[in-house]
């Protein structure tokens, strides 16, 4: 056993607490490919080793052997959860692209350049934002003209109108100044003088009557000739014919002519009224469909020239100049290690895209840790426990602070890229002014949930759970037996044991997994038949690691890798649809 330790370079100790400890979880996120069929063929070992020894002895005590084993120990233990994370400003303005769709980076300053207020960082490429700029100006000018074509065209209907109304209302007026001025005056005076002809008529006939009565009384007795009797009789025939006329032209024009005349000035009165509602009717249209049509151009007008001052605004944007004093640090260099989604190196000719985050200027010395901290240690992490800060960059020394926000979700970025990990983003304010730390090194956070200054502690892969009950294996005699023990919480290392355990006994460093096996097979199958699994027989693992070994997580990964982004967006739609059946079937 020693041998293919030594002939590996992996610590055996190590290796099973990776296997059987509650935190079994963070451990295989972290392990690397190239080690990952040397662990596989040392795992099977050991559990073959232990099987073996189970199995030759036929009960539950172990034989004694070379196998590894731990004298339990009293004494300082410190539980405490180490993730990594990056150093970033407590304060600090984030500069992004605010220009619409994607352009190219054509000037940008040094990284780490201390900068002052006014000075430019981000020069991007503005040509097609100064061409469109052109013909923008040209249609505002269009759209001008037809605005000013628009309003004087709106005043001179206006006025049209105004005429046509003005006519039409002359018109009207006239139309009812004729049918007075007949009914009240023409036909009065036409009737008066009919009258006064029929009249005169009656008398000169009357007269040339009884002028010829007497020209006949005189013609009998030859007083005068029979010429001047004809005469005569011509008169009063005459004269009868005029009167018979005189009372025609009166019969005529109140029976025919009057009516008529009556009748057409009424028309007449009525179409000029019609006229004048028509006229007023059109003007207004007309008015209205102008100043319509003038509101639509000055509506045109106006959105033309906000174009035009928004492509302004979009050029002025190209140019990205500090707000303040500080220190200029590039976006991607600042972002937390590890997976990094699509993101390039920010540098000129790179092409950016709309709210990217280009440059961050700190405003202020104070700094602090992003660190992400997996699911499994999440109850035990709390806001404002202490932390000890280790950066890469300067080995030797530490720092300390305390926690200050834990993210109430996980980091959507790692879900989408991997549905079954969920950490949680969570902030270490450092304490003093971190003269030393730049935006973006590397470091190390150990969150400290407990010192304890004198208890019993052993490795944390001594401890086996069987039938739901953690359990060691304690030296007796030639052996080993099993023994339930209370445990306390570990630190991924050492675990606190409560009761059940003396310093000075010795442990077992490599218990039988097969009983632990045996467990594990039963929360399997709960999952599978819908049920939710035992979370403390199933070692406190989350439910969706617990069909994965270190192997198959590292396959899923490379498979990953190698998909397209369409693959990788039909993948994630499976995961979620997987999750939300399981879901349902827990419900």
């Amino acid at each position: 056993m020693a041998a293919v330790a030594s002939a590996t370079g992996i610590d055996i100790g190590k290796l099973i607490m990776e296997n059987n400890s509650g935190i079994t979880t963070v451990r295989k996120r972290f392990l690397r490919p190239k080690i990952l069929i040397p662990v596989a063929v040392i795992v099977f070992l050991l559990v073959g080793i232990g099987v073996v020894a189970f199995n030759h002895s036929g009960s539950k005590t172990i034989l004694a052997g070379d196998m590894p084993t731990f004298v339990v120990k009293r004494g300082p233990l410190r539980i405490s959860v180490t993730e990594s994370g990056t150093i970033q400003a407590r304060e600090q303005i984030i500069l992004k692209s605010e220009v619409e769709g994607r352009t190219t980076i054509l000037t940008l300053v040094e990284e780490g350049t201390r900068v002052k207020k006014g000075d430019l960082l981000v020069e991007l490429d503005a040509s097609e934002l100064i061409d469109a700029r052109v013909d923008q100006q040209i249609r505002v000018q269009n759209a001008e003209a037809s605005f000013i074509g628009a309003r004087e065209n709106l005043a001179v209907v206006e006025n049209q109108a105004k005429s046509d109304i003005d006519k039409a209302e002359l018109a009207f007026d006239f139309a009812k100044q004729d049918l007075r001025k007949y009914v009240e005056g023409e036909y009065l005076n036409q009737r008066k003088e009919m009258e006064s002809q029929i009249t005169l008529a009656k008398e000169e006939l009357q007269t040339a009557e009884e002028k010829l009565k007497w020209s006949q009384k005189l013609k009998e007795k030859e007083y005068i000739s029979e010429t001047e009797l004809q005469i005569d009789e011509l008169s009063a025939h005459k004269n009868k014919l005029d009167l018979e006329l005189a009372e025609n032209n009166l019969r005529l024009l109140e029976d025919f002519t009057h009516p008529r005349n009556l009748a057409k000035l009424e028309s007449d009165v009525n179409q000029a009224e019609m006229a004048l509602e028509r006229t007023s009717r059109k003007a207004k249209a007309d008015v209205v469909q102008a100043e319509a049509e003038l509101k639509a151009k000055e509506s045109e007008f106006e959105r033309q020239k906000d174009k035009l001052r928004k492509n302004e605004e979009q050029i002025a944007k190209t140019k990205i100049y500090a707000p303040a004093d500080g220190l200029a640090i590039y976006a991607t260099s600042a972002k937390s290690r590890g997976w990094r989604g699509n993101d390039e190196p920010l540098t000129e000719g790179r092409e950016v895209r709309e709210r990217e985050e280009l440059i961050y200027l700190p405003t202020a010395s104070a700094v602090k840790a992003e660190v992400k901290v997996h699911e499994t240690s999440l109850q035990k992490v709390k806001a404002g426990l202490p932390v000890v800060v280790t950066v890469d960059a300067l080995p030797g020394r530490t720092f300390t602070g305390n926690v200050e926000k834990i993210a109430p979700l996980p980091d959507a970025q790692m879900v989408w890229l991997n549905p079954d990990l969920k950490v949680y983003n969570t902030e270490v304010y450092l304490e003093g002014e971190g003269d030393y730390l730049r935006t973006g090194m590397s470091c190390k956070a150990e969150i400290i949930i407990e010192e304890y200054e004198d208890v019993i502690y052993i490795p944390v892969q001594a401890v086996l759970r069987i039938a739901g009950e953690p359990t060691v294996y304690v030296q007796s005699g030639r052996g080993f037996e099993p023994r339930k023990v209370e445990i306390g919480l570990d630190n991924n290392r050492m675990m606190r044991i409560i009761q059940g355990l003396q310093p000075g006994e010795i442990v077992l460093l490599t218990p039988p997994l097969a009983l632990a096996t045996v467990e594990q097979q039963g929360a399997d199958r709960a999952v599978s038949e819908g049920q939710k699994p035992d979370t403390k027989k199933a070692e406190g693992r989350p439910e969706g690691e617990m069909k994965s070994t270190p192997e198959q997580m590292q396959k899923m990964q490379e498979r990953f890798e190698k998909m397209s982004d369409e693959e990788k967006e039909k993948m994630r739609k499976q995961w979620e649809g997987r999750r939300e059946r399981q879901a349902g079937a827990g419900e």
